[in-house]
């Protein structure tokens, strides 16, 4: 194992230790069961394990246990909100699923769980809104009566939003997932992601995000401010 491998398992059990998977996967098994699931509790929680395995691979180092923890944490905070609440807290379970910086893994993580879904039981109208909210990740976009999308939407983006320590930890952990990136090919691409997201009239579509709109945007003004520099010192 070399240096670098060494260290991201290490990183890797590190965060395993701050997150409690057992309660994720009882998270896991409720919402599953909340729908009407008729598989056995064996193949419930099997699916669960293998979700948690996903976002436990040692190349994520901001898409993981952390932030699947969060997003689920903010969708409950958000739920009042939702017209099907448990359909969203299913399509956050898949909306990372698939990880691996290759284009479409939106659609690939949203038919994982079309395929996952099915087999444990549940209805098809459930598969295919859960499937829906997921495609819905890859342009954060949806239209203003969808409810279930725009709390999905800001729940994932929600980390926008995080207190400045957070929000550090949040831009090093996107940093190291494009490690394959020099740092002037990231900073010219992470800048523009931060210009398109503050050209948005809004981040946050609900009632409760939209207190989180200032603190997200003064985040990533700093955060490409940085960036900006940065460029220009190069």
């Amino acid at each position: 194992m070399s240096p670098a491998e060494r260290r991201r398992e290490q990183v890797g059990l590190l965060k395993l230790a701050a997150v409690d998977v057992p309660a994720l996967a009882r998270a896991w098994h409720d919402a599953v069961r909340a729908v009407g699931a008729v598989a056995d509790n064996g193949a419930v929680d099997a699916a669960g394990r293998r979700l948690l395995a996903a976002y436990a691979e040692p190349h994520r180092a901001y898409h993981d246990l952390v932030h699947l923890g969060e997003v689920l944490a903010r969708v409950d905070e958000l739920a009042a909100e939702a017209a099907d609440v448990i359909a969203v807290r299913l399509a956050a379970w898949f909306h990372d699923a698939v990880y691996d910086l290759s284009a479409g893994a939106e659609e690939r993580s949203a038919a994982l769980g079309e395929q996952m879904l099915l087999r444990l039981g549940l209805t098809d109208a459930v598969v295919t809104e859960v499937a829906r909210l997921v495609r819905l990740t890859a342009s954060h976009d949806t239209s203003a009566d969808d409810r279930n999308g725009s709390v999905l939407i800001d729940a994932d983006l929600a980390i926008l939003a995080a207190p400045t320590g957070r929000y550090a930890r949040y831009v090093a952990g996107v940093r190291t997932e494009y490690a394959a990136y020099d740092d002037a090919s990231f900073a010219r691409g992470r800048a523009q992601v931060l210009r398109d997201l503050l050209a948005l009239p809004r981040l946050f579509r609900t009632s409760t995000g939209a207190g989180w709109e200032a603190r997200a945007r003064a985040n990533v003004e700093q955060e490409l401010l940085g960036l900006e520099r940065a460029l220009d010192s190069g």
